[in-house]
């Protein structure tokens, strides 16, 4: 099984897993307000390695509209296949203003 690390944390994950719910599941509260679909770039992650070779096409036209393509990639629209490290860039910690990081992502990728 995969091991996705996060600061001086790891866990194992099981194949197939999105990454935004491995994250969740380990008790980080990234966000996701878009509920996994690729729309509001809050589930957005930094890689320090692992970082997959592909993207979704929902993944590279949001990453592109935002600036953030070369930068981030969205924990909603990867799946866990191998090792990975990689830094969430927004929790719930870090916003103070919101009351959760909204609502769980489905099991299978979306859109």
């Amino acid at each position: 099984m995969p091991i996705v690390k996060i600061d001086d944390r790891q866990f194992t994950v099981a194949q197939g897993t999105r990454l935004v719910n491995a994250i969740e599941d380990a008790g980080i509260a990234i966000g996701h307000r878009c509920g996994g679909k690729s729309r509001c770039t809050t589930c957005r992650v930094r890689f320090v390695s692992g970082e997959p070779t592909t993207m979704s096409d929902a993944e590279l036209a949001k990453l592109t509209e935002k600036g953030y393509l070369g930068e981030y990639r969205l924990s909603c629209q990867i799946s866990v296949d191998h090792d990975m490290h990689v830094l969430p860039q927004v929790t719930l910690q870090s916003m103070p203003d919101w009351t959760d990081t909204g609502p769980r992502c489905a099991d299978t990728m979306e859109p």
